[in-house]
């Protein structure tokens, strides 16, 4: 009998302390990310040209490529692949798009499944603006290149022609049962340096805050430094990680192509970051995007792309994507 209370009481201690794992650290921590925040790719297969079921913009061209034309071999950021993919459905011949095997691989990341010889790549923005660079890729979609990439490609002797064809907001955004609604470019500041570490200090609950942030070199992460002034918290707080988080992306990477319900977008100095107010200039952070291709490339089609997307037809595709035309 003493040996039976003695296991009893020993799986009641273990029961106890799984029970004090899961309610003070496993379930505080559960409601700290997202998968937006989380390092994962897109689903690219949404995304492939001439595909019946794909999520493209199809609002007809003038400019059509023939198939012995020299077609510019196009990448971009993981935001950017709706833009380049349509205009690769709209004014590429249908065949273009190769894989390797001959059909595309769900495990395709990185893009790994992209044929050579095809004329859509997806590397994402590290790999693919130094494929760019190194020659592989003659048009790449992106945000404007971080100081570091701009000097990579200085070192190499590239020099690189950086057009911006589009804009877009960049915005900040919290678990949706978090209270706060928005903040102000102040306070998002005090945030991300350290000088902010309470949710209370902003109207919300009594937590900690944990700030979020991206990889070095992204998209997102150059942007976020542009804005911070290159100033921000390089350590974040030991104990912030048991908080509520806050992170940062693209609208239309997070509304339109994650669409992930538990988080919500900010409203920042009082202004929600939808493409109206981004057009009308009343969201406080908005971005150009880039087309970024090397000035010695001699593929006369590099320029005619360019200057459609600029045009009155690429900058309704541009529309039609979900994105704001930068005329």
């Amino acid at each position: 009998m003493k040996r039976v209370c003695v296991l009893a009481l020993v799986a009641l201690f273990f029961v106890a302390v799984n029970l004090g794992l899961y309610f003070f650290i496993t379930r505080r921590l559960g409601n700290n990310f997202s998968g937006v925040s989380q390092a994962k790719m897109i689903d690219v297969a949404r995304y492939l040209p001439f595909e019946e079921g794909s999520e493209l913009a199809r609002t007809g061209s003038s400019l059509k490529f023939d198939k012995d034309d020299d077609l510019p071999v196009l990448d971009g950021a993981a935001a950017l692949v709706p833009i380049y993919a349509s205009v690769i459905d709209q004014c590429y011949p249908e065949g273009c798009v190769t894989y390797e095997g001959g059909v595309f691989s769900d495990d395709n990341y990185y893009g790994e499944n992209f044929a050579a010889d095809s004329a859509m790549k997806y590397q994402n923005t590290i790999r693919g603006f130094d494929s760019l660079v190194d020659g592989g890729v003659d048009l790449f979609f992106t945000a404007h290149p971080s100081q570091a990439q701009m000097d990579s490609a200085a070192q190499k002797g590239v020099e690189l022609e950086i057009v911006p064809v589009g804009k877009e907001a960049f915005v900040f955004f919290v678990n949706s049962h978090n209270p706060v609604k928005g903040l102000t470019v102040d306070q998002i500041r005090g945030i991300y340096r350290g000088q902010i570490t309470n949710w209370k200090e902003v109207g919300g609950i009594d937590s900690l805050i944990y700030p979020i942030t991206r990889i070095k070199d992204s998209g997102s992460q150059t942007m976020m430094e542009a804005f911070m002034k290159n100033d921000m918290i390089e350590q974040k707080p030991y104990f912030s990680i048991f908080g509520k988080s806050i992170g940062y992306s693209f609208r239309y990477y997070l509304n339109g192509m994650v669409g992930d319900d538990g988080v919500r977008m900010l409203e920042v100095n009082g202004v929600y970051p939808d493409a109206d107010n981004i057009r009308n200039g009343t969201y406080p952070i908005t971005a150009d995007f880039y087309v970024v291709y090397r000035k010695d490339n001699a593929n006369p089609n590099i320029k005619r792309l360019v200057d459609w997307l600029l045009s009155d037809e690429g900058q309704r595709l541009i529309e039609a994507t979900g994105y704001v035309g930068v005329s």
